[in-house]
Parts: C-alpha cells; sequence; structure tokens
C-alpha cells in the first residue's frame, strides 16, 4: 500500500479536526477539507473558482462535479503519498461519483474512519467551548478559565460562538444526521468502514487509528 486515501466521519463535535492534524504530520497526506479548498478557489480566482462563485452568486449549490473536480485537483497536486477528505462526501450519491471520478486516477480508497460520539456528548464538547478574540479555545467544564469568561493565554473576554449555542448544537446534529450518517452503512457495506470510539481522549483515538492503518498496511503486503 504506498499511499493512504482516507475519508474522515462522524458527527461535529467527535474529534475529527484534532485526528486531521495528527494524521496529516503522521502520513504527510493531503488534507482537503471542502469548505476550506472551495473559498481557496474563489479567493485566488481560479477557473474552477470563478465557475464556483457563479453559483454562489445566485443563491445555488456548487454542483457536485465542480466540487468532485477541486479535490481531484488538489489530490494531483500534492496526493502523491494519499489524502485525507473531511467534509464530502455527504451522501451516497457524491460517495459514489468521487469513487468513479478517483478510479479514473488509478486511485481508490484505503478507508473511511468514522469516529463516533454520541449527541449528549457533542452538545457537552461544543456548548462549552469558549473562543476569544486571538482564537484560542477553552472549555468551561474540560479546560475552564482561571478568571472567568477571561482567556488564560492573553487576557482577552472569552465568547460562546453562535454555532456553539447548544440549539444550533442540536440542529447540526440533526442535519448530520439526516444527511450524511447513512455513510456508515454505506462505507461498511465496501469494507471500508473502520469505527473509533471518540469519547475516548485524543490520544487514545490517535493511537488506535495508527494501528488500524498499520495493520490494514500488513494485510496488503500478505
Amino acid at each position: 500500500m504506498s499511499e493512504l486515501n482516507l475519508i474522515l466521519l462522524g458527527p461535529p463535535g467527535a474529534g475529527k479536526g484534532t485526528q486531521a492534524a495528527r494524521l496529516r504530520k503522521d502520513f504527510d497526506l493531503a488534507y482537503i477539507a471542502t469548505g476550506e479548498l472551495l473559498r481557496h478557489h474563489v479567493d485566488q480566482a481560479t477557473e474552477l473558482g470563478k465557475e464556483a462563485s457563479s453559483y454562489m452568486d445566485a443563491g445555488k449549490l456548487v454542483p457536485d462535479p465542480l466540487v468532485i473536480a477541486m479535490i481531484l485537483s488538489k489530490v494531483e497536486d500534492e496526493g502523491d503519498d494519499g489524502f485525507l477528505l473531511d467534509g464530502f462526501p455527504r451522501n451516497d450519491a457524491q460517495a459514489d461519483a468521487l469513487a468513479e471520478e478517483l478510479d479514473g486516477l488509478g486511485r481508490r480508497l484505503t478507508a473511511a474512519l468514522y469516529v463516533a460520539a454520541p449527541d449528549d456528548v457533542v452538545v457537552e464538547r461544543l456548548s462549552g467551548r469558549r473562543q476569544c478574540a486571538n482564537g484560542h479555545i477553552q472549555h468551561v467544564t474540560f479546560d475552564p478559565p482561571k478568571v472567568d469568561n477571561m482567556c488564560d493565554l492573553c487576557g482577552r473576554p472569552l465568547k460562546q460562538r453562535k454555532d456553539d449555542m447548544p440549539e444550533v448544537v442540536q440542529k447540526r446534529l440533526a442535519t448530520y444526521h439526516e444527511q450524511t450518517e447513512a455513510l456508515i452503512d454505506y462505507y461498511e457495506d465496501k469494507g471500508l468502514l473502520r469505527r473509533f470510539d471518540g469519547t475516548r481522549s485524543p490520544t487514545e483515538v490517535h493511537d488506535h487509528i495508527r494501528a488500524t492503518l498499520a495493520t490494514l498496511r500488513l494485510e496488503e503486503r500478505l
């Protein structure tokens, strides 16, 4: 297995971002967060970005083939050792389209890494976060500031982001369950799903993922 082509799955707040940062460092993977990728193309006014802007300016969703074209461009430019895809696909149709296009490049997915966490854990994690103007994040339960509502690192006020408010988190979870959760069964049926307990510490989850990927590489050699 010369490359690791991975998809990250799981609800918001499960810890995917933390694991993505560690895996990028471990394996020198191209990290593809589709929201960031789209903004990059639009900001740089690439041909794909200009096309995407025409849809966005009209208040329309950017079509799947255009998003996939951006993903493939990133894979070809930076993904010699593999890639880590976060935020796409969001449904079975997108997953089918992505697999078909990757096959055209002679690439295939290694695994879909599913970091699981129940809704109550997600709500507690996200609704307890507080952030200062410098971007530092603390948590009212797990990393409480020494002075109420003041950042330990810079002393600036800590505030709750709008998307971390409990009612907003519940809506985000509802969207995830409705639109994206079905991918768990999709990738399990294809034998690609690997499950990880997102309620455990980030280091434990990371160690489990690394062990799983090592096993996959060993099986490939046998």
